[in-house]
């Protein structure tokens, strides 16, 4: 286990408070339906989302409706529902992982190790339907926490991809609370550009409660998938809607420039509340 040296923290004020390896079959898009009884908007992302997922459910937990949308739709960010007169669970969820999440269960909504972990943001209301039309505006909430891991040494050239293997947060989460529900092993594998002198990666996950740790395993990998370098970083703090950050050099021993500019992570109209930062 590595120590971690804390270097400084940065507090952002606010306007609004990734996983099992089990590959999950998305759920299939839906047509929208038109004139319905309940019209929803979604507010305004600084930086849209690819994945807009609008779901419905009973109050025993059975999902009755599920509109998706993805970025480029003509009526994206826009829902036109029809549902029955009756009180519903309504789930709004904005991501940009590769493929939907499975949303058969309102207590358990999974997304699969296979197709990425991403910012993801929830919005959840127990909602009373009538014949009568409405319109809500609809304001997401951040539900992950995210491991920010930069390196600073340039990567070498035998170097193809980088791995993160991490436990302790979730894959799948609660919309009733915005918390993981599982103990899951979150598996990231990204590629990487050779020489690069300033590599950065984000990792997600969702917190079982609103702070939390996570042991991160980083393992650096030929072309063959051999291992050429790995370090263990057992206990790193982690809170919802906040950013742990691990910077240093992965590959070789000595100073790096700490006057590199940190790449702000203001990505949609809500800031991250806070940003820490370790070496390693």
């Amino acid at each position: 286990m590595n120590p971690f040296r804390l270097l400084f923290a940065t507090l952002l004020f606010a306007a609004c408070n990734t996983v099992d390896f089990n590959e999950i079959s998305p759920e299939p898009d839906e047509p929208q339906a038109s004139k319905g009884n309940l019209v929803l908007h979604v507010a305004q992302l600084q930086q849209e989302p690819t994945h807009y997922n609008f779901a419905f459910y009973d109050m025993a937990g059975t999902r009755v409706k599920q509109v998706n949308q993805k970025q480029g739709d003509s009526n994206y960010g826009t829902a036109d529902i029809k549902l029955e007169p009756g009180t519903y669970q309504m789930v709004v969820l904005a991501h940009s992982s590769d493929r939907n999440p499975t949303m058969t269960n309102p207590a358990k909504i999974q997304f699969s190790n296979a197709y990425r972990y991403t910012e993801t943001f929830l919005y959840y209301k127990v909602l009373t339907v009538t014949d009568q039309q409405q319109a809500l505006d609809v304001q997401l909430d951040r539900i992950v926490s995210m491991c920010r891991f930069i390196i600073y040494d340039p990567i070498p050239d035998d170097v193809a991809q980088i791995k993160f293997v991490y436990k302790g947060g979730s894959g799948h989460f609660s919309a009733m609370t915005g918390l993981g529900v599982t103990n899951s092993t979150q598996t990231v594998t990204a590629q990487v550009r050779t020489g690069a002198r300033y590599s950065e990666f984000h990792l997600y996950t969702f917190l079982h409660d609103r702070t939390g740790e996570i042991d991160l395993t980083a393992t650096a990998h030929d072309a063959s998938g051999n291992e050429i370098c790995r370090w263990d970083y057992d206990d790193l703090p982690m809170a919802c809607n906040q950013i742990t950050g691990l910077m240093g050099n992965f590959f070789q021993d000595g100073n790096w420039d700490d006057s590199w500019d940190l790449i702000p992570t203001a990505y949609f109209n809500c800031p991250w509340d806070r940003e820490t930062y370790y070496t390693y």
